[in-house]
């Protein structure tokens, strides 16, 4: 199969059963994106497939053969950050770090279809990423500065 991962096309051999999460974590070595409960309930997984969010612990990787996968690592530099890792340091959106970058990702798409959200807009486009550790205020505020930072 080949698939663009983060900008750059990949080719891979896999098993038609063999998980995205799984290609992107162990055959890719791209561990940021995380496997919390392999059921999608909990967006850790969650990548962009074409742009749109989706969970990689469900999806099989075949089906990415042809598209665009964006991780967190593809989501900007170690010297320019994007602005949505920019409002989660910003804002403390994280503590442990497990769900964020899902949350990144989910974020990041919602600001490329509605660059002006409301705190309703984002809390619906992150309602499918859970997180243990925060109450989500600063996640939302987070989303709402980069949000701000872009429309500058």
């Amino acid at each position: 199969m080949t698939v663009t991962v983060n900008g750059e096309r990949r080719v891979a051999e896999v098993e038609p059963r063999l998980l995205l999460a799984h290609l992107l974590r162990q055959g890719l070595a791209l561990t940021g994106t995380h496997v919390g409960c392999d059921t999608t309930n909990c967006g850790a997984c969650t990548v962009l497939y074409d742009g749109a969010p989706i969970k990689s612990c469900t999806m099989l990787a075949v089906q990415a053969d042809g598209h665009e996968v964006t991780t967190v690592e593809g989501l900007g530099t170690p010297s320019e950050l994007d602005p949505v890792q920019e409002g989660f340091a910003a804002e403390h959106g994280l503590q442990c770090g497990f769900c964020t970058p899902g949350m990144m990702l989910a974020a990041r798409a919602l600001l490329d279809r509605n660059p002006d959200p409301t705190e309703d807009d984002v809390r619906w486009a992150l309602s499918g990423n859970l997180c243990r550790c925060t109450g989500y205020q600063n996640i939302v505020k987070a989303v709402l500065w980069a949000a701000e930072k872009e429309s500058r």
